[in-house]
C-alpha cells in the first residue's frame, strides 16, 4: 500500500488544487495521503470527503512554521491527527500573519529590482491563504525575467546569504512552543525536512519532544534516509515520509507518491495515537479515583 504524507494543497504553496490532488493520489494508486499545508488546516475536511469517494484514506495533517530560538533556524513540524485541530487555529493565524508580513517586504523589495506589481503577485497567489516565494517568482516569471520558478534568479534574490538577496525572516513562534501546541491538540509532531539538519540539531530538536522525524523524500539519497531512521529507533521515535509534492512549485520533477513510506511505519503512526489515547484515559481514571478518595476523606 502506498502511503505520501507530505502533500501541499494551493491553500497553501502548492499549485493543485484538493480536488485534483485527490484525483491524481487515486490514479497513481496512492492509498494514504495527508494534506500538509502550511500553516492551513482548511483543506482536512474537504480532503477526507474527497477521499472517501475515491478510495484514498486522508490522514489529517498541516505543516507549522517555526524558529528554533536556540539556532535562530527555521523548523517545520508536521501534526498528524489532531484530536483537537481548532486548538492549532491560533497559532496557524500567528504564522500565517507573520508571513504575510515578511512575503510583503520581500514582494515590495523585488519590484524595487523588478518592475513588478504587488497586485501581479496577490493574482499569482490566488486561491492561498498566503503568499509564498515561489507566488513571487511565478509573477518575475510571467513578466519575463526567468523561465522556472528555481533557477539562478531565485538563488539570487531568496538565498539568505546572497549580496542581492531580499529574503526576510519570518518571526514564527519558537520551535518548543510550536512542539508543545501540538500535544495540546492532541497531535502527533513529526520534523519536517529533516535531511536539512545534522546529527547534533536533530538530537537537540528531539530534546523539544518531537514525535517522530520524516526520514522518506524524494530529496533523501538513501544514506540519508537509513542516518535518520537509526536516530529515531535510538530515541524510540517515528518515522514518515511522503513526496513533499507541491505540483508545479515543487523543486525538482516531483508527483504525488514520488518518495511514500512503508505500511508498517503507517501502522505504527495509528498504533502510537490509539496507545497515547488508551494512557490518556488511564491517567484520566485514576486521577478521578484519587480525587474521590480524597473527597472521602474529608
Amino acid at each position: 500500500m502506498s502511503v505520501d504524507l507530505n502533500c501541499h494543497t494551493k491553500l497553501s504553496d502548492g499549485s493543485m488544487g484538493i480536488d485534483d490532488l485527490i484525483i491524481l493520489a487515486e490514479k497513481r494508486g496512492i492509498k494514504v495521503v495527508s494534506i500538509t499545508d502550511k500553516n492551513c488546516q482548511a483543506g482536512n475536511v474537504r480532503a477526507k470527503l474527497l477521499g472517501e469517494r475515491h478510495g484514498v484514506r486522508v490522514i489529517s495533517g498541516v505543516e507549522l512554521s517555526s524558529v528554533d530560538e536556540e539556532t535562530g533556524r527555521e523548523v517545520n513540524v508536521f501534526c498528524y491527527l489532531a484530536d483537537s485541530p481548532d486548538r492549532l487555529e491560533g497559532l496557524c493565524r500567528k504564522n500565517s500573519l507573520a508571513c504575510r508580513k515578511a512575503s510583503q517586504f520581500m514582494a515590495i523589495n523585488t519590484a524595487k529590482k523588478y518592475p513588478v506589481t504587488t497586485s501581479l503577485v496577490a493574482k499569482c497567489a490566488a486561491g492561498s491563504t498566503n503568499i509564498f516565494i515561489p507566488h513571487i517568482m511565478r509573477a518575475l516569471m510571467e513578466s519575463g525575467y526567468c523561465l522556472s520558478i528555481y533557477g539562478e534568479l531565485y538563488n539570487r534574490l531568496f538565498k539568505p546569504e546572497g549580496e542581492e538577496s531580499v529574503f526576510v525572516q519570518p518571526k514564527y513562534e519558537d520551535t518548543k512552543v510550536v512542539i508543545d501546541a501540538i500535544h495540546e491538540a492532541g497531535g502527533i509532531a513529526v520534523l519536517a525536512q529533516t535531511a536539512r539538519f545534522s546529527a547534533d540539531e536533530i538530537e537537540h530538536l528531539i530534546s523539544y519532544g518531537l514525535d517522530g522525524l520524516e526520514a522518506w523524500s524524494p530529496y533523501n539519497d538513501e544514506e540519508k534516509t537509513n542516518n535518520i531512521i537509526k536516530i529515531a529507533k535510538k530515541h524510540k521515535i517515528l518515522t514518515t515520509g511522503g513526496s513533499e509534492f507541491r505540483g508545479f512549485y515543487s523543486k525538482k520533477n516531483i508527483t504525488i507518491g514520488e518518495s511514500t513510506m512503508p505500511e508498517k511505519n503507517l501502522d505504527e503512526l495509528l498504533a502510537y495515537k490509539a496507545r497515547r489515547k488508551r494512557m490518556q484515559k488511564k491517567a484520566a481514571a485514576l486521577a478521578a479515583a484519587a480525587e474521590t478518595a480524597e473527597g472521602s476523606n474529608d
